[in-house]
């Protein structure tokens, strides 16, 4: 069990006027109406650090706080390993299975939190995610002036001006195909709407433009294995790139050929999520230029068996 922990959110001018069962219903769908009036009746949701009812109008400025129980959570990969280290950084290889930040049921089983454990004074953080089933390379700032220029290098590397600082290369696995040995996808990527989760990122003409190339390491009968260096960094960008081309990633259960979200065909299935894994993905090579020395730096990550 973890120690539980306290959802906060301030009231602006579109919750203002929303009941706070209608405020909890509409805004976090992932939990039922229903249970969102057991957990204000149970006295877990604070107005003003004061206990409220379902029906209490809300106005702007006003504080909500949910108190979520200790809940136990499910079991990841927690250990990670260090390639890389000094005052300004911090280079890891992350498991496949676990998140980088909290969410979606993970509090304590994330990156972040076992870093703050190892680091709990000046805690490094992320200036880049992988998706919780993707394995390989992170960066982490552990100083404000690193955190502040390797998060300039990305901005550059998306808005595609001048040099791109940031090179990230991952492998991918799909099905066989007849794809080109070199092609690019840009196919844009934004936010979609979703009937449970509000919206989701995929494939859409109305996205930003999101820029791939892809190159095929290797093809056999059944699969085909690509190295995909991405110079954008749109949310699952590769997933849905090459999903959207008609090539999902092999065992991907939330993308699928078009580079849109699965949804459950009956009631009874369970409903697949972004943080969802089995797909096979894994960020090989990462270089960027160092915050404070200047030079460049790079780094390798050797992949899983699947994807050598």
């Amino acid at each position: 069990m973890n120690q539980g922990w306290i959802y906060q959110d301030q009231i602006n001018r579109v919750g203002a006027g929303q009941t706070v069962l209608e405020f909890y219903a509409q805004r976090y769908r992932h939990s039922s109406r229903a249970g969102w009036q057991e957990r204000i009746a149970a006295g877990q949701v604070l107005l003003d650090d004061k206990p409220t009812t379902a029906d209490t109008l809300l106005q702007p400025g006003q504080r909500l706080a949910y108190h979520r129980p200790p809940w136990e959570e499910p079991e990841v990969p927690l250990s990670f390993e260090t390639l890389y280290e000094d005052p300004d950084l911090l280079v890891v290889a992350k498991p496949a299975g676990l998140p980088v930040l909290p969410g979606g049921g993970f509090l304590e089983h994330t990156l972040l939190w076992q870093l703050q454990q190892r680091y709990p004074h000046e805690t490094p953080l992320p200036v880049h995610r992988l998706g919780r089933g993707t394995s390989g390379l992170m960066v982490m700032a552990r100083s404000p002036l690193a955190r502040a220029s390797l998060s300039q290098q990305m901005r550059a590397n998306t808005l595609g001006k001048g040099d791109r600082p940031i090179h990230k290369t991952y492998r991918a696995l799909v099905g066989s195909s007849h794809l080109a040995d070199h092609f690019t996808i840009t196919q844009p990527i934004g936010k979609i709407p979703h009937p449970v989760l509000g919206y989701v990122y995929g494939a859409t003409a109305e996205g930003l433009s999101a820029y791939s190339e892809c190159h095929v390491y290797r093809r056999t009968s059944t699969t085909t294995l690509l190295e995909v260096t991405i110079l954008t960094g749109r949310p699952h960008q590769i997933r849905i790139h090459l999903a959207a081309v008609g090539y999902p990633l092999i065992g991907d259960p939330f993308y699928a050929a078009g580079g849109i979200p699965r949804l459950p065909t009956d009631t009874a299935e369970k409903l697949p999520v972004p943080g969802d894994c089995g797909y096979h993905l894994h960020a090989h090579q990462l270089s960027f230029i160092h915050p404070t020395g200047g030079h460049p730096m790079s780094f390798q990550c050797p992949p899983p068996t699947e994807l050598c």
